[in-house]
């Protein structure tokens, strides 16, 4: 039944995102490895590249019943766990990030949430991020440091100061 499928985050094997992705694909399970494209350089030549954005992570649509057909694909160490049991990603965290990843200059990166502190929180008044009240962890110039408490890591967005209103 499509009503009981529902997002979760797998922990893969490093550097396996996209070749799991493929092979899930393959087996008719819905997936996303959201990438973003990047520059690389070797010795002799540089190349553009899709790096995955979250390391070690993919997203899967599925009925918490069928996981034992996805934990037997190869790369696959476990689903994230929150609580004791398998974290569920709402909907609308996967379409914010696939529409920010859509953005011509979108800059995102992550930090393990352990790595900061929290302090204020403030509503984002622009773009696909509006009308979101995010914590503010840490602050550097232009950035704010949005929860996904579901995947337990921070996503890193870069934002003019003027898109963020404090709430008091």
């Amino acid at each position: 039944m499509e009503q009981d499928n529902k997002w979760y985050a797998l922990y893969t094997k490093p550097r396996w995102e996209k070749k799991i992705h493929t092979v899930l694909l393959r087996k008719k399970i819905e997936c996303w490895c959201p990438v973003k494209r990047i520059e690389n350089q070797w010795k002799d030549r540089k190349k553009m590249i899709d790096e995955p954005v979250f390391k070690s992570y993919i997203f899967v649509k599925i009925d918490i019943k069928n996981r034992t057909e996805v934990l037997m694909t190869d790369g696959i160490l476990n689903f994230v766990h929150y609580l004791g049991k398998p974290a569920v990603i709402r909907d609308e965290e996967i379409q914010i990030i696939k529409q920010y990843l859509s953005e011509k200059d979108a800059i995102l990166t992550l930090q393990s949430l352990q790595a900061f502190e929290e302090t204020t929180k403030v509503l984002v008044t622009y773009g696909v991020f509006m009308d979101k009240v995010g914590t503010v962890i840490k602050k550097e110039r232009k950035k704010i440091y949005v929860k996904l408490q579901s995947l337990g890591q921070v996503m890193v967005v870069e934002f003019p100061i003027d898109y963020l209103k404090p709430m008091f």
